[in-house]
């Protein structure tokens, strides 16, 4: 007997301007530039195969006196700003088929999509067991997304030229921890 079909859905996290572009308020530049044919193209093969393509994106208020990431970080994401607006082609893929029922945008606002969130229920009530994580930055965002995803019990696959940070040393240790203890398969 082979093992269950699971249900995948990829989450494209935090590809805004702000995060991408090389004005962006906080900015992994290139390394997030050069991510962008790779995000589109499990885009497609996503939405051609019936799974869904979630976009969990950071959103803040400036200046935000209860935000932990107000001392750490400058402004960005702000609602209503081109810098939250999603990255290039990836905002023209997402104009196209936010219709869609199996694409999903949503605000998030702490590191992890699934804190303060409706992911996990969004996620279960569709059945969706395995989690392709992309987008920014690795070792952050996507990151913390990935703990609570193992810690929620998700299967998790990172697509390694979807993911980009500013960091390459936080990069590759990202890499390392999805595969060596949150047992993401690397592709």
């Amino acid at each position: 007997m082979g093992g269950a079909i699971l249900t995948k859905a990829l989450l494209i996290i935090d590809y805004t301007n702000d995060f991408v572009a090389d004005s962006g308020a906080l900015t992994c530049g290139q390394p997030g530039q050069a991510i962008e044919k790779a995000i589109l193209s499990l885009a497609n093969s996503f939405l051609e195969k019936n799974q869904w393509v979630i976009f969990p994106t950071d959103l803040h208020q400036k200046n935000d006196p209860y935000h932990p990431e107000t001392n750490l970080f400058p402004p960005h994401n702000l609602k209503n700003t081109w810098g939250r607006k999603l990255f290039g082609k990836v905002n023209n893929w997402y104009q196209k088929n936010q219709e869609n029922s199996h694409v999903y945008f949503f605000d998030k606002n702490r590191y992890s999509a699934f804190v303060n969130t409706n992911l996990e229920n969004y996620l279960r009530s569709r059945k969706i067991d395995e989690l392709w994580l992309a987008g920014v930055c690795t070792d952050i965002c996507v990151l913390h997304t990935a703990i609570d995803a193992y810690n929620k019990n998700f299967k998790i696959v990172i697509p390694q030229a979807a993911v980009a940070s500013f960091d390459p040393q936080g990069h590759q240790w990202a890499l390392r921890h999805f595969k060596n203890c949150l047992a993401a398969k690397i592709i």
